[in-house]
């Protein structure tokens, strides 16, 4: 249904442009803060998260492997510290003190 009065049909019109700036502003602003937030997380140094993963797996692998080393360097000094026994003397047959006349 259109009305008859020109005053309605020129307000819905400014309303409508209105509403299209509206969006068109906030979609600038959207892009805006979007660049914004990217540039500051490019300048924030900040690792991404598949390097983090990455390297919190190296950390666990050395941790583990630091941790199997020092067990194994105790289970070593233990062995160190151990008194040894003494090897068994064997018995030597006399020998002759004289000496070989060549």
């Amino acid at each position: 249904m259109q009305t008859q009065n020109k005053l309605f049909d020129d307000l819905a019109k400014v309303a409508n442009g209105a509403v299209s700036t509206v969006m068109g502003m906030k979609d600038e602003m959207d892009g805006m803060i979007r660049q914004r937030i990217e540039r500051f997380l490019s300048d924030a140094d900040l690792v991404p998260r598949e390097e983090f993963e990455v390297v919190k797996a190296m950390a666990a692998k050395a941790r583990e492997e630091n941790e199997a080393l020092a067990a194994r360097i105790t289970a070593l000094e233990s062995q160190m510290s151990k008194p040894k026994r003494a090897p068994a003397k064997k018995t030597t047959t006399a020998r002759s003190s004289k000496p070989k006349t060549t």
